[in-house]
């Protein structure tokens, strides 16, 4: 995903990033290297030799950072990046099962009932196109269980 634009407040102490036609917000008690009261964010731009997927800053004191769009959107529990990170996870284990099943690739596949070219989308990490069903099914002909567990977060304060 590429950052469409990136501009800083020192007053909120954010930077204000926009991405896929939204807004998002990043505090900069996240950065590294930090800004202080007495060295502020001074320059904030997309990083075109990133492939525009971060922006950097540089503080008063000519100390520099990146950030990756990844990080901004995952500070604000996107929706779409947490699909695409259950997605890529769960292709991950397919891919290890199906490299310590027994069941022969075709047999997979006719399990399935897809095609070879449709069974290796589901085995790509990069392929996002694909749904959360297809994958669980997979998984089923590989006889998995899949679970989802909802638990609470743990507290900020502590």
């Amino acid at each position: 995903m590429k950052v469409q634009k990136v501009s800083f407040n020192n007053r909120k102490r954010v930077f204000e990033v926009k991405a896929r036609g939204r807004h998002f917000v990043f505090p900069y008690a996240k950065l590294q290297p930090p800004p202080s009261p007495e060295d502020k964010v001074a320059e904030a731009s997309v990083d075109r030799e990133l492939g525009r997927e971060a922006f950097t800053y540089k503080l008063d004191s000519g100390e520099k950072g990146a950030v990756h769009i990844d990080h901004v959107l995952e500070y604000n529990e996107d929706p779409e990046y947490l699909r695409d990170l259950l997605l890529y996870k769960l292709t991950l284990e397919a891919q290890r099962r199906v490299k310590n099943s027994a069941l022969s690739r075709r047999e997979i596949i006719r399990r399935l009932g897809t095609s070879a070219t449709q069974f290796y989308r589901l085995l790509d990490q990069k392929n996002y196109q694909k749904s959360i069903d297809q994958l669980l099914s997979l998984l089923r002909v590989l006889d998995c269980d899949v679970e989802l567990v909802v638990k609470d977060r743990p507290s900020h304060n502590a």
